[in-house]
């Protein structure tokens, strides 16, 4: 007999340590609303539950929680000022791409203070996502065929040095949007980038710039826009399409199979992705919309496939 209360006990005990995990689980809002008329397009997941979101209009920096939602302006925007891929360094600093200024700008995360400004290009020049890796920060130009990196030193340190490599290789550069989203291996050696206006992913060696394709078989990732890189599993954002592509890469990197494309009711033209655990956030850019100043942005969480 008591063994028959000690099982009813124990299932007594998992049925509320798994109420109480779903309760844990739904405490992390699906959508979380941003301020109106921000416009967002690049997000960062960092310490703990705090993300980061930039705005394309004003280059304002929100920073929130993943858990409450909550949030506040960290870095007030202004005119003139673009932000668009933005990144967390293990110096607790935000590097924001700057989209048509053609700079780059660095943030403390913490007070939201500016570090340092750096200026890539003046003309026909869209800084679009960046990456950062224990030995530079690299950024894409939509309009260009070139990567630009910052050098990172000993101990973080940054300068005010920048390189300009240029693509060679299977990237060839088109009409329109091209080098996007970007991320890189764990050594920073091999990055990761897709070209929006073909919807190829390539990866690119990021001491010389070198690029071969992908190979995704009779697949393609059209409207590519922000992507996240982990382990051999890429997610990669097709905003116009409000999806995001599951894609398996191989060993080497050299091919990748589409696993599935993740969709939600409550996107709104997405356009970068980053993590928490299990649970990955998009940003809704909702770009084409009449009068964005006085529109409604969100963030909204998706949960990663079992098999990626």
């Amino acid at each position: 007999m008591m063994r028959v209360f000690a099982g009813v006990a124990a299932l007594l005990a998992a049925a509320v340590i798994s109420a109480g995990a779903i309760a844990a689980d739904r405490a992390f809002p699906q959508v979380i609303q941003l301020p109106t008329g921000f416009q967002p397009e690049g997000i960062e997941v960092g310490k703990g539950t705090t993300f980061y979101v930039g705005s394309v209009a004003n280059g304002a920096i929100y920073r929130g929680n993943l858990r409450t939602g909550a949030g506040a302006i960290l870095v007030p925007g202004e005119t003139g000022k673009g932000a668009t891929g933005i990144e967390l360094d293990n110096q607790n600093r935000l590097w924001v791409a700057g989209a048509g200024t053609g700079k780059a700008l660095v943030y403390n995360a913490r007070t939201g203070a500016l570090i340092r400004t750096y200026t890539f290009a003046t003309s026909d020049t869209f800084i679009n996502d960046v990456v950062v890796t224990r030995t530079a920060a690299v950024f894409t130009d939509s309009r260009k065929a070139v990567l630009y990196k910052v050098p990172i030193g000993a101990g973080g340190s940054i300068g005010s040095s920048v390189q300009t490599l240029t693509l060679s290789g299977a990237f060839a550069l088109a009409s329109g949007f091209n080098l996007n989203g970007i991320d890189a291996t764990p050594n920073g050696k091999t990055l990761i980038a897709v070209q929006s206006n073909t919807g190829k992913l390539f990866r690119i060696d990021s001491g010389t710039g070198a690029s071969r394709q992908i190979d995704l078989g009779a697949e393609s990732v059209p409207n590519g826009d922000g992507i996240l890189l982990t382990g051999k599993t890429l997610y990669v954002v097709q905003n116009q399409l409000n999806r995001v592509a599951v894609i398996k890469l191989s060993a080497n990197l050299a091919g990748g199979r589409v696993l599935t494309r993740l969709s939600d009711p409550d996107f709104a033209v997405p356009t970068t992705i980053d993590q928490h655990g299990r649970r990955l956030y998009a940003v809704n850019a909702r770009f084409g919309i009449t009068n964005p100043a006085a529109a409604t942005f969100q963030v909204v969480q998706l949960s990663k496939p079992k098999k990626a």
